[in-house]
This record gives C-alpha cells, structure tokens and sequence, in this order.
C-alpha cells in the first residue's frame, strides 16, 4: 500500500480533511510542489439559492464532490432547498449552473475510499472507480493538465498498438497449446510480419490493398495462403516457381530476413482474427503515418505482463530519449550544423553524420535506435535541403542524397519478439524517411527489397563479447536504458549474469542492481577509445551502499560528463513503470565539459561543473561506507529496536489486548505498548506481549498466550534462516531484544516520507517495546536532538541515505559517517534551546500526529518557525553561510567527513 493510502485508510471528514486530502493528492501523487496553486475549494455557484462546490481544478475545469469516509455514494440526501439527490446529482447540479466556459469533461465523487470519474461526455458510462489503495499507481494526470491534443501521428500509433494488441489476443486464442515457448515465439512473429504487410499496402511499398486483397481472395485457406505468402516473399524473383499464381508473384520480393525464419507455427485463420485482418487493421486503418519509435513500444506492450516483467523491459519515451541522445550527441551535431556555411563543409558533415555508430547493448523495441535513426535522417533532410537549396533535380554524381543508413545501428536484446519489432521499427522509420527524403529531391530508389540491416543480435548482452557485435574502434556511442532489477528481484540466472560480469573484480558485486553489470561491461569496453556512453537506471544506483560499493570500482575505469539528478519516469507503453530514473554519461578519457540537469515542471536546467562524483554532485569522490562506531567521538551508539519475528503473533490491536485482558485481568502486566516507524509517526496504538524475565508459571495459564506461542515456534521452524530456527525453542521471546532501559530515549523511524522537510524524530521511555522499524539512540541529549533535526542534517540524508522507493531509509551508515559540529558554550546551549522549543511546540499540538504536524501543507506555522530558528543555530556551529544552498552543505559536510576519517 502506498504513504498516501496509508495516511488516509482510517480517516476522511468531508468539512475538516477535504483540502488536505486533495491537496497531498495533487503534491505526492502527481508531484506538484505547490497544490494550492491548482484547485480552489468552496467555489461559489450560484443555484436557486447560493451553494459552493467542494473543490474545483480551474485548468481542467473538474468539478470534485467530497464526501466523509464510509458515506454511500448511490445514496440520496436531503439538500439544503429540499431536494433529494445523489452526491453526483448533487455535483451535476452545480456543474449545469457554471457558466459554460468553466464547465470540463469530468465530474469526480469522493468519499476518501475511492474516486468516482464521471466522463460528462458519455452521460450514460458507468464511472471510472478507483479505490484509495490504487490511486497512487493510476496515471491521474488529466487531473491538472487539460488532456493534450494527440498529434496525428500519435493517435495513428496509439490505435496500431491497440489493433496489434487484440489481433494478438484472437490469434493466441486459436493455438492448441497456448504456454508453450514455441507456440509464443511463432505468435510473435506472426504479428510482427502481418503488421509490416499491412504497413507496405499502406505506405507504397506494395500496392494498394494488395495484401488485403490477396487474403480475402484465399480467406477460405486463409492459413494455407498466408503460408504460401510468406514463402513468395523470401524468394527472389529468379528463383521462384514459374507456375506460382499471379497475385502470389505480383508481391515482391522483401529480403532483410523477416520472413526468412524457420517454418513458425500458424494457426487456424477465420473468424474474429481474419476479421480485424481485414475489416480493422486494412480497411478501416491506414498504417502509413505511424511513428516507429512510439510504436515500437506499443507493439513490444503487447506481450503479456509476465514476459514484460520477465525481461525487466520499460518503453522509454521520446522525451526521455532524447533527454539521453542530446547531450549525449545530437547538440553537438545541430551546433556544428548550424556554423557550416560552404557546400564543401556540408558535405563533409554529411559523411561525418553517416560514419556515426550507435550500440544499444539492451535496445529491447528498439527505441533508442529508432529515434536516433529518425533524428540523424531529419538532420540529414536539412544538409540535403541546404545543398539542392529547394530544387527537386540536381546534376548526376554531385552528392548521394541519402547516406545516414539503419546499418549504422547495433542492438543486443535477449527477447525474440522483441528483436523482430526492433528491426521492424527500423525498417518502417528507413521507408518514412525515404519518403521524406523524396519531397526534396527526385530520387528514384526501390525501397524492397531490403537492402540495408541493423545489426540486432538476439542474445543475453551480459554474457556476450560486444566485440563479436562491432569492434570499439568503428562504434562511436552506446546508449539506452537497461533493465530494472533491484538486489532482491533478481532471478537466478540473473544473479549468474552478474557473477559472470562481476566476480573476478568486485567482490561486493550481489549488494548492487542488475543494471549496474551493464555499466561494467560497457566501462570496459570503451577502454582507451573515445567512445561515448549514457545510460538510464533507476536511481538506487547513485544512493546508500551502492555508491562506495559501485561508484568507487567503476570510477577507476571511467569519467562522468553528464548527470541527470532523480526524476520520474514516464514512456509511451499502455503500463508505465512506477520508478525514479537518473541518467548518467561516461567516457574512457577525461576530456569533456561536464554538465549536471536537473528536471521540473518547468523545464530542464543544465550547470556546468568541474567534476560528477558517485552521487551525481559536484563534488569530490568520496564514499560514505557503513561503519560500526561514529565517526564522531562521544556519541552514543544508533540500534534498532527488538524484532518479534513471530509472524504477528505476539503483536496485540486494542481489541486483541482488550479481550485477553477481560479475560484474564492478570495479563495485563505482560501486555505492553509496542511501537514501530509508522506507530510513531501516525500515533497507532498496538501492544505486544512481552515475557522478558517472567516465569513460566506466571502466565502458562493463560490460554490466549499459549496458543500464540505456539504459532510463533512454527512460524520459525518454517524459517529458512537457522538463527530464527533455533529461536523455536523460546517462542515467548523476541529474536532480538535491544530495548532500552533508560529514563527517556531517543528514537528516529527507520522509513520516512522524503517529502517531509525533516524526519519526525522524538523521545519514548522504556516502557513502550520499541520494533526495529525504529531506530535507538539511548540518552536524552538536546544538542544530538537539534543537530538531527536540522536542514544541514537533512541536506546529508537527502544524499548519502538509501531509499524504499522515493522514502528515506534511516541506517546507522547515515548516523554513524555524519560529522557533528564540533561546538560548546554559547553555540551548543543555542542548539540546545531550539531543539526543547521544537519539542515544546510538538507537545502543544496535541491533537496532531507527527505526520500530521511535518506534512509540508500543514506543518503550524509555530513549529516552522522553531525549526527556522533550530536552522540557524545549527548552521552557526558549522561555520556555514545562511546562503549556502543545500549541495553546498552536503560538499562541505563531505570534506568534513573525509578530514574526520582520515
């Protein structure tokens, strides 16, 4: 469950939670820093009397019905005129009294359980329900942006996926055995040559309708005709059998290897998928228009979930391409471009262009190199244009038109399917081009048959010499997005992978994630060349361990030239992978500008700077190791609390305690409160039952104990760790038991929002049982207390912490390598005064939770005001400006920490 459903699961009142509900909607889950920028609440409308709409979003002109929690929204309510109406007749009403230009397309009910979408424009749909649980994975864009208009192009691309994806759905249906990997393999290919005939009847490289027309001229024997097709297709003219019927010989022949595979499996053709064949995807669709790099993506999403998951593949975006390529390249070729002034200069940048290599060593669809392709031939367009200067004829031998060609690009890809649409995609996006090619100049060229090839290599990328692909001496970039895959989501042979890249170098290589062996294999590959290199991952590559585990190995091989800090991912495939991406480049030799970009609503900023470390900052390479004391000296040591390891069974709800304690009152003294991360933060109350130093006599009579006991001893012989095993014998027990003893104690959650401006930390005494989704420090020390609670702080969790999704994780490796000030006196017993003014203002919001009181929305203005102040003092006992921008406090405490470990 996400942080958002968690908040909201056990609370909603329509009058006091409305606008903090929608506006952490609007921050956390769409990502909008300042919400209150787009929606207004209690918009006035006017009725037969005066009314106010809950809540309404003026960009997409929503109008929002809040309910309380648990309120039937198909129930009807007295309103204040008399009338009986539903929430969505109540919110119709005052959508009908809006004056016309503030009137969009949906209408959305809530109850804080779940959202009801009315779609105004199909009155008569039943609403898009999404229940609380779902809201943080469902694409809610459309919320604050008005739905943009689709270009032609995409809207032709978007139907040709969903087409393919239901021809896929009815042809799978007519296989006898539908899992086997064979069966799939010929399904797959399959569709991609259908596609690619329906493609050339559309675009000019058959005649019009001429697969059409032959399918339903044979759709009697349509499978046995298809086959024959197929053949006629792979056979030179020559070479084919002199009797074979005209319309089969009138095709042409077509090369490149799509139809040249082994015999595929086809099924029994009639019925719904010669249907769609004919009447959908040839009839009543033109495929002449569609953009090979979206498509490519939406043709590979019509595999079924599991094989995506499977092969770790996310359809990168055009706009995370070119976030990838431009830097990477396709800048420096527009600016050279644009200085060129001679025909001489112009043609020698067209050979330059055409000498261009590009490896995409896990291109999947082929995206990268599809929209790389089209780029360098629409730069290519402008030389051409340049040169003819708009005249359609031009002198024979002057120039080649077209010398940019898909055999300038290399992929490995472990998927089939995937293969077949990455060269599919490239042989679409060389005929468009072509075609464009040909309005500015006459050429006359036969498109079919294929005479140009991208090298794609079906083949595990992590187990084969990219040598064997293309030689490092003739690539000149390597680029793409390899798969996610973090430590615990490996597969066996994955984690072999890794072993087979990995184990000879860098023994800590099973902490990292599976992209990182990408990086590894590339690093060396480059070796003393001056190829270029930019990848996508996930952003757990340049946080928490990996850094000093993976950074400070692969840093000796290579140089960072660019850096994109963490952003969203998006892509044009139907399921959009719900992850955090950084984008990093890397070259062999030092020798380039280096620019760090960073990604917001508004735009893209770039900084030149003088060095990237393993961080992705501007500074120096330093590693941030877990140690196991401070670094420090004279702090108490950071622990987590006890862990139950007890499959639940000795943790108590209030009811649960209740009813043992009605009972058997004399339970009572060996039930305590029990407390974890989200307890803390949240002010749940559960209890556990806690035997630590009683004697079995005093509560083996109690019923309800013993038989949790004995679930807790079977849930650990279950176990596959041998310590947890062992502990079957002392069920009554806790596997670790680290609880405090001292008067008041410290405690810091282990997971937290990163949106909170600081981690809730507080005080606790020892008789709540702390669990180990909190950590420990055991003293009361307000100097401590202030320093952690602070921005400086902060600013170094931000950087070195490790995360749970986007979450901070909170270890002893960040507490343990952060360097306190080193202060006493005046400056300390400041620090030492805000920290007792934020608890004090804590204690006064008594009715909040820590949640409640550090959401960034609703945080008191007085507990703002003591942080700002605790800020300040603990800046001064730094010794760093109040200016100092929050990397620069994260550089200076790195210097610190290096001068403290050394």
């Amino acid at each position: 469950m996400s942080t958002f459903a968690q908040v909201w699961q056990d609370k909603g009142d329509e009058k006091s939670d409305t606008a903090t509900f929608w506006l952490q909607l609007i921050r956390d889950i769409l990502g909008f820093s300042q919400p209150e920028k787009y929606i207004q609440f209690e918009k006035r409308v006017e009725l037969s009397h005066v009314s106010y709409i809950d809540a309404y979003i003026p960009s997409t002109k929503i109008v929002i019905e809040q309910k309380s929690r648990d309120v039937d929204l198909d129930t009807p309510t007295r309103q204040s005129d008399g009338i009986n109406a539903t929430p969505f007749e109540q919110a119709k009403r005052y959508y009908d009294w809006l004056p016309l230009s503030e009137r969009g397309r949906y209408i959305i009910i809530c109850n804080f359980q779940q959202l009801r979408i009315h779609d105004i424009e199909h009155p008569k749909a039943q609403p898009r329900i999404i229940p609380l649980e779902d809201i943080a994975r469902t694409d809610l864009s459309f919320l604050i942006r008005p739905e943009r208009e689709l270009t032609r192009e995409e809207v032709i691309s978007l139907k040709a996926g969903e087409l393919t994806g239901r021809l896929r759905t009815a042809l799978l249906k007519r296989y006898t055995d539908k899992k086997n990997p064979s069966t799939l393999r010929s399904l797959n290919i399959l569709c991609v040559r259908i596609v690619f005939l329906l493609y050339s009847e559309d675009s000019g490289i058959f005649r019009k309708a001429q697969f059409h027309d032959y399918l339903k001229a044979h759709s009697i024997n349509a499978r046995t005709s298809l086959q024959a097709l197929f053949t006629v297709l792979d056979t030179p003219e020559p070479q084919r059998d002199p009797y074979t019927d005209d319309d089969l010989a009138a095709f042409p022949y077509v090369n490149g290897g799509l139809f040249s595979e082994e015999n595929i499996e086809i099924p029994k053709l009639d019925g719904e998928p010669l249907n769609i064949i004919l009447r959908e995807m040839s009839e009543g669709f033109d495929w002449s228009e569609i953009n090979p790099t979206i498509f490519g993506a939406l043709f590979e999403s019509t595999l079924n979930p599991e094989t995506r998951e499977a092969g770790g593949m996310h359809y990168t975006s055009i706009e995370n391409i070119h976030r990838v390529i431009d830097p990477l390249f396709m800048n420096d070729l527009k600016a050279e471009f644009s200085r060129l002034k001679s025909t001489r200069e112009l043609l020698r940048f067209q050979d330059k262009i055409a000498s261009l290599t590009f490896l995409d060593p896990a291109c999947g669809s082929g995206n990268f190199l599809t929209e790389t392709y089209l780029s360098l031939r629409r730069l290519e367009n402008r030389i051409i244009a340049a040169l003819t200067h708009g005249q359609m004829n031009f002198a024979q031998g002057t120039f080649t038109p077209i010398k940019v060609a898909i055999s300038q690009f290399y992929g490995i890809e472990i998927n089939d399917f995937a293969v077949s649409v990455a060269r599919t995609a490239l042989w679409i996006a060389e005929h468009q081009m072509m075609k464009e090619t040909s309005r500015l100049v006459a050429i006359h060229d036969d498109f079919i048959p294929l005479r140009s090839t991208a090298h794609i290599l079906e083949a595990n990328a992590l187990l084969t010499d990219w040598n064997t692909v293309i030689s490092p001496e003739k690539l000149s970039y390597i680029m793409g997005n390899p798969p996610f895959y973090g430590r615990l989501s490996r597969t066996p042979g994955q984690r072999e992978d890794m072993t087979h890249v990995f184990a000879a170098e860098l023994p800590g290589y099973g902490s990292l994630d599976y992209v990182c062996a990408w990086y590894n294999k590339a690093a060396d590959f480059i070796r003393n060349t001056n190829i270029r290199t930019a990848f996508i991952s996930t952003n757990s590559i340049s946080q928490g361990e990996s850094v000093p585990v993976f950074w400070q190995f692969i840093l000796k091989k290579i140089n960072l030239f660019m850096a994109y800090r963490p952003f969203k991912w998006d892509s044009e495939a139907e399921e959009k992978a719900k992850v955090t991406c950084v984008i990093t480049g890397f070259t062999h030799e030092d020798t380039y500008p280096k620019y760090i970009y960073s990604v917001s609503k508004e735009g893209i900023t770039a900084k030149e700077v003088q060095h990237i470390n393993g961080y992705l900052l501007e500074a120096p390479d330093i590693y941030i190791i877990n140690r196991g004391k401070q670094l420090t000296p004279g702090l108490m040591p950071l622990k987590n609390g006890s862990q139950p390891t007890d499959g639940g069974n000795l943790i108590l709800s209030p009811e649960e305690r209740a009813e043992i304690i009605d009972r058997y009152p004399e339970a009572e003294r060996f039930i305590r409160r029990y407390m974890g991360g989200r307890d803390f933060l949240y002010n749940k109350l559960r209890y556990c039952i806690w035997l630590v130093g009683v004697e079995p006599g005093d509560y083996r009579h109690i019923k309800p104990f013993m038989k949790r006991l004995a679930l807790v001893a079977e849930k650990r012989r279950q176990s596959s760790n041998k310590q947890f095993r062992r502990a079957a014998d002392t069920p009554m027990l806790f596997t670790s038991i680290r609880q405090p003893t001292s008067e008041h104690f410290m405690v810091i959650p282990y997971v937290s929002s990163e949106l909170r401006p600081y981690i809730p930390m507080g005080y606790l005494t020892p008789d709540i049982i702390v669990s180990d989704t909190l950590a420990v420090i055991p003293e009361v020390n307000l100097y401590l207390f202030g320093v952690m609670m602070s921005s400086v702080h902060m600013a170094w969790v931000d950087v070195v912490a490790g995360r749970l999704e986007m979450r901070y994780r909170y270890t002893s490796a960040v507490y343990n390598n952060f360097p306190f000030p080193s202060c006493s006196g005046k400056v300390r017993a400041r620090i030492e005064g805000t920290a007792r003014r934020i608890l004090e203002v804590r204690e006064g919001c008594r009715r909040s939770t820590l949640a409640d009181m550090y959401d960034p929305l609703s945080m008191p203005p007085e507990l703002r005001r003591a942080h700002r102040e605790n800020d300040e003092a603990v800046m001064e006992a730094y010794g760093f400006s109040e200016e100092m921008g929050e990397l620069e406090v994260v550089v200076r405490l790195m210097e610190m920490y290096e001068a403290l470990k050394a």
